[in-house]
């Protein structure tokens, strides 16, 4: 039997920077290459693309692909799981020191595609091959990589089943089990359920919510949540400004419906809305309107605050970057005042997101909303949920493909240890049939 060999490069440790390599004999698959967001203090309106890689990893914003010299093998392929930058923003760094082809959904492979052009510093030749949901890839005789649809807070999200003569490896960074999504179609149960037939030899699972008890709202809930917000009030005067994620395309969609409701014209602000939208638009989740605004230049998005000044504050429902409280998105010069945009008591701030379990978010999200609060603003705070799997979403992924191992990923050791005792209660043990790495640790099945 040939080696199966599993190397922790990144995300095994913290949130981010997620990048695993499989080698099968001496043919290797490489799972994501993403970064750490706070590392580099990026943001929705910054880009690292004139930073060189050594750079980016003594500051551990993305994967030491360092211990790759230590494999013995070849890459034949890179496989994105979703098009969010803790799996894709490492690629136009790191690709290019292997000659394989990057496979990604439509919308995660425009993706990667824009990330590959804006590139200053290195050149990737790499091709980027487009599949579908439900769709595979032979790799190799001995490799077929199979994507499988799942749900999650970005459209055209997959698992990634890799089958080996050995037995199915699935790859699950990152998922929720919505059954009512908003957009797109629910988790493929009946491939799913296939694949514990052809037996699953390993799942590879992110653990970032495993520690949050019951199961993950759907993205429906969510919709409500967000109507509730802006439609639940009579005060229809008073400035209203809503920022959420930009490659939430679903909850983009939702406050747009919502805005219309409102009797207010939706304007999408902030470089990375317009990145996310315009992507959107060429993959199918979105349609061209005139009624939808999108400005995504500083100079535009200024422009834009003096007109509404103007014109009335009750006009317009402007959808911005800057939910994290990243220092230069839209809602952050707001709160400066860096903007023609004038806070007044009364006005409402809407944050349809989470935030991103790292202290740098955790600050700069008090200092954003304390200097809202300060000028006026009544917060309106989480109008959100979440797209990752809480603790009975991993019991129920865990039942259905009835893995013979299983390693936890993108987390830190602290939810690896929530997902431990869990998937103890399934009759799992540590250190024989579930696997605790480090980043740069290996695994060897033989």
């Amino acid at each position: 039997m040939k080696e199966i060999e599993i190397v922790a490069v990144g995300g095994y440790e913290e949130i981010g920077r997620n990048m695993t390599a499989i080698r099968v004999g001496q043919d290797i698959v490489i799972m994501d290459m993403g970064l750490r967001l706070d590392r580099v203090q990026i943001h929705e309106d910054t880009d690292v693309e004139k930073l060189h890689y050594s750079e980016l990893i003594s500051r551990g914003a993305i994967p030491d692909d360092s211990i790759m010299k230590d494999v013995n093998g070849r890459v034949r392929a890179i496989a994105c799981t979703h098009g969010h930058l803790d799996h894709i923003g490492a690629l136009s760094k790191l690709a290019h020191k292997y000659k394989a082809p990057i496979l990604g959904t439509p919308f995660t492979a425009d993706l990667i595609k824009q990330e590959m052009q804006d590139e200053r510093v290195f050149k990737s030749k790499n091709k980027v091959i487009s599949m579908n949901a439900g769709e595979s890839y032979e790799v190799t005789p001995d490799i077929v990589l199979e994507f499988v649809r799942v749900q999650h807070s970005i459209v055209d999200s997959v698992f990634i089943a890799m089958h080996t003569p050995y037995g199915v490896i699935v790859y699950a960074n990152d998922f929720k089990i919505d059954r009512s999504p908003t957009l797109g179609q629910p988790p493929d149960f009946t491939r799913l359920r296939e694949l514990e037939k052809e037996g699953v030899l390993l799942l590879i699972t992110e653990t970032t919510n495993a520690g949050i008890s019951g199961k993950t709202p759907s993205e429906q809930i969510a919709k409500d949540l967000v109507w509730d917000a802006l439609i639940g009030t009579e005060e229809t005067r008073s400035g209203v400004l809503v920022t959420t994620f930009s490659s939430h395309i679903a909850r983009i969609k939702a406050i747009i419906e919502a805005s219309k409701e409102m009797g207010r014209i939706p304007v999408l602000l902030g470089r990375s809305m317009d990145k996310y939208w315009g992507t959107a638009i060429r993959t199918g989740y979105a349609q061209r309107s005139d009624d939808l605004a999108v400005y995504g230049r500083r100079k535009s998005v200024d422009k834009f605050f003096k007109k509404m000044m103007v014109e009335g504050k009750d006009k317009y429902l402007p959808i911005m970057t800057g939910h994290q409280g990243e220092p230069g998105a839209v809602l952050g010069r707001v709160a400066n005042n860096e903007t023609d945009y004038k806070m007044t008591s009364g006005d409402k701030v809407i944050f349809s997101a989470g935030i991103i379990p790292q202290p740098l978010n955790v600050s700069n999200r008090y200092i954003v909303e304390t200097k809202l609060r300060m000028r006026g603003a009544r917060i309106y705070d989480n109008v959100h949920v979440s797209g990752h799997a809480s603790v009975e979403d991993h019991w129920e992924l865990l039942r259905t493909l009835n893995p013979d191992h299983v390693i936890p990923s993108h987390g830190t050791f602290e939810s690896h240890g929530k997902y431990l005792k869990m998937a103890e209660e399934n009759g799992y043990e540590l250190g024989d049939t579930i696997h605790i790495l480090r980043n740069s640790q290996k695994l060897l099945f033989s």
